[in-house]
């Protein structure tokens, strides 16, 4: 990080790595890049200390042979849990995760706690409401996640959850209730 860059706490998504499997190391060097708070599920931080990563905080994870400055938090549920909950009780406004498998039923609810981009080794997944629009190239493919009724524009559907973006331009999302999740390849 060269001197110019001054990062304000809080500013950049925290990153939680949940499990990091075959991620795209390119990719992870792209998410660290501004020096995000780190957060790291316990049953990796072996491997992520093997990167020569500084870990800000463990997330159920054991006391022993921690870096220094590493802040340990415990919790009685799912380590993913107790990072997003610990997050947004500290006021971090965004995180992006890495996991291996995007599971919809243990991230939906927590849209409204904190903005949320899921990472797996070949998508991307987040929330959206209703309304969001985001300019896209002819081609691109979107999951929209959850069987429900919704409006698109600039989209033909080609399978059961799989959109493909017509032409060139802005796709459209409009729907009632809460918000819903959807994906794109990486």
């Amino acid at each position: 990080m060269s001197s110019h860059h001054i990062v304000k706490e809080k500013q950049e998504p925290a990153l939680y790595i949940d499990e990091l499997g075959n991620f795209n190391e390119e990719l992870l060097g792209q998410l660290l890049e501004w020096s995000p708070t780190l957060l790291v599920n316990g049953e990796n931080y072996d491997k992520i200390f093997s990167l020569g990563l500084k870990v800000d905080v463990l997330v159920n994870g054991s006391t022993e042979d921690v870096q220094e400055d590493t802040k340990i938090i415990q919790g009685p549920v799912d380590a993913l849990m107790v990072a997003i909950n610990y997050l947004y009780e500290e006021k971090y406004p965004a995180v992006n995760v890495i996991t291996r498998k995007f599971d919809l039923e243990k991230f939906a609810g927590f849209e409204d706690q904190i903005n949320l981009v899921v990472f797996t080794e070949k998508a991307k997944h987040y929330p959206i409401k209703t309304g969001f629009s985001v300019w896209k190239p002819a081609g691109s493919q979107f999951l929209i996640h959850g069987n429900r009724y919704l409006e698109v524009t600039n989209l033909t559907q080609t399978e059961e959850e799989i959109f493909v973006v017509v032409n060139d331009g802005f796709v459209e999302f409009t729907f009632s209730g809460q918000p819903i999740y959807i994906s794109e390849p990486l």
